[in-house]
């Protein structure tokens, strides 16, 4: 997997993506991390801006889901890249090349 051309990029990250992260790398992949090794790998990311979820990200998920009929938390992700300023994010749970919200979706994990 190569993500070298969005090296150069501002890099942002959501509070939800760092819960995420947390729980599928401690609990749901095969040969999980220990929860400190977790916590080292989360204290990396935070060298990335951190957009926190208030509850106006809350209302405009809601919105998001409703006009592009998305489940809730894939509209939260997208609504806090909107308040970071993100023109992408890169996520498998969306179809690569989307365009939600004036949001482009990349699929690290598509080869071209």
């Amino acid at each position: 997997m190569q993500l070298s051309k969005n090296f150069g990029k501002p890099k942002r990250i959501s509070t939800q993506v760092l819960q995420e992260f947390y729980v599928n790398v401690t609990r749901k992949i095969p040969n999980p991390l220990s929860p400190a090794s977790a916590r080292d790998v989360i204290n990396d990311y935070l060298s990335w801006q951190v957009v926190k979820n208030t509850p106006e990200t809350i209302l405009l998920a809601s919105e998001i889901q409703e006009r592009n009929w998305l489940s809730f938390w894939d509209a939260l992700i997208i609504a806090a890249a909107r308040q970071g300023g993100a023109k992408t994010i890169l996520t498998e749970d969306l179809n690569h090349g989307q365009l939600i919200e004036g949001i482009r979706v990349e699929n690290p994990f598509v080869t071209h």
